[in-house]
């Protein structure tokens, strides 16, 4: 299988299943719910294996960087959404998708008896999502988009039990410390832009 084929099925099933079980969350089963969503896990998790295989052992060394789509053109810059395989992001992929899916395993337990049992296995998937975009982003928008991503399904699980007020509480300074980072992150991108041109890696360093 072509390595693009197998890094967009590793990025994008974690995500499938999020909607699956989130849009379904009211009428799903709780089987249902973390069958789906460790499925979609387990096969991120295979993908990076088969990836972690290919850059570790077989090709060390190797990177293969290239761009999904144009989101936009300002000028002569372009702003891509691209992707980024090399050993470190190999090496994360790895840790990444091994962790959520033993998480999603150990939630099985946790959260047996809770009525939000099928939109807590939907918030963790997209959780895997969001990282999985943030590790194989090849340059500093989709990296951006990854790290939004991440702030935003925090908020979602620190909020969880939001009729708590300690977890409203809680994932109200999530979000505005998030919301910190988000400036100094934007101020950033576009101080490289403006000294570099571009905001792919490949042309950044």
């Amino acid at each position: 299988m072509p390595l693009h084929t197998l890094e967009l099925i590793t990025l994008l099933a974690p995500l499938i299943g999020a909607a699956i079980v989130g849009l379904s969350c009211r009428v799903i089963s709780k089987q249902a719910a973390h069958t789906i969503t460790i499925a979609s896990v387990f096969v991120a998790f295979l993908g990076a294996c088969a990836l972690g295989q290919t850059i570790l052992l077989d090709s060390p060394g190797l990177k293969d960087s290239w761009q999904l789509y144009t989101w936009a053109q300002i000028g002569t810059i372009n702003l891509n959404v691209g992707f980024l395989l090399d050993s470190l992001s190999s090496m994360m992929l790895l840790v990444v998708t091994s962790v959520s899916l033993l998480v999603h395993i150990y939630s099985m337990g946790y959260m047996a008896d809770d009525k939000g049992y099928a939109r807590f296995f939907s918030y963790m998937s997209l959780f895997t999502f969001a990282m999985l975009s943030l590790v194989l982003a090849n340059n500093f928008l989709v990296l951006f988009f990854g790290w939004e991503g991440v702030g935003l399904v925090s908020y979602l699980l620190i909020g969880f039990w939001f009729k708590k007020p300690s977890a409203a509480e809680g994932s109200l300074k999530a979000f505005l410390v998030n919301r910190v980072g988000d400036f100094g992150f934007l101020i950033a991108i576009a101080l490289v832009l403006s000294y570099v041109g571009s905001l792919d890696y490949q042309d950044v360093f």
